[in-house]
């Protein structure tokens, strides 16, 4: 499944102000949401609407809507709560889910914390939620535990990917669709993005 980067002028210009590291903790959050919500516009485009007829002030008309009930935003603690505002304006209805994980800074790798998801899982589609796609073994770690689950549509939204981090999810479930805003040069030593913008986790919450 090919990679969707988002390329247009606002969301350049957005991002400058999320990287500059003279950007305030408010304007960080503000803009993580917007971002996070052109992404779900843009994974959304393949969505199945079903027929309704409606009463506009004019006549009645046939019309389409979206079932709702159809998705779940999956956001990986902690980073990824500070997307869900942007993707609920867009789904207002959608169940919520959480999975929480951390990154051992020996090994890099995610540790698996807390898993909590709405009933019928299986079901839905489920859109998982994180700022930085970086090594990608968050997004494997929360990939695998909804396979096991019985997902079957999943898609993942991330602001900033890293290559190695993209190559490493196509590789191994290349049925993901991942839907990013920039997709940087490169991870260094201590597995940050380059140029990245920072810790998202950090930035967003104020914790540093």
């Amino acid at each position: 499944m090919e990679v969707k980067e988002l390329k247009h002028p606002l969301i350049e210009h957005k991002l400058a102000i999320l990287r500059d590291k003279n950007t305030g903790t408010k304007e960080f959050r503000e803009i993580i949401s917007e971002i996070a919500m052109f992404l779900c516009y843009e994974a959304l485009k393949d969505a199945k609407l079903y027929d309704i007829t409606i009463e506009t002030p004019i006549k009645s008309m046939k019309t389409h809507k979206l079932d709702e009930n159809d998705y779940v935003f999956l956001p990986i603690l902690r980073a990824g709560t500070g997307m869900l505002d942007g993707v609920i304006r867009v789904i207002p209805n959608a169940k919520i889910g959480h999975i929480g994980m951390y990154r051992d800074e020996e090994t890099f790798e995610p540790v698996n914390y807390f898993f909590k998801v709405p009933s019928n899982i299986e079901k839905k589609t489920v859109i998982i939620l994180d700022p930085m796609l970086a090594t990608g073994g968050s997004a494997l770690d929360a990939i695998e535990v909804l396979k096991e689950k019985g997902v079957k549509r999943i898609k993942f939204l991330s602001i900033i990917s890293a290559p190695e981090g993209l190559k490493r999810v196509q590789d191994k479930y290349p049925d993901i669709e991942i839907y990013t805003a920039c997709i940087d040069e490169k991870l260094n030593s201590n597995k940050y993005i380059v140029p990245g913008l920072g810790d998202a986790g950090d930035r967003i919450f104020g914790t540093k």
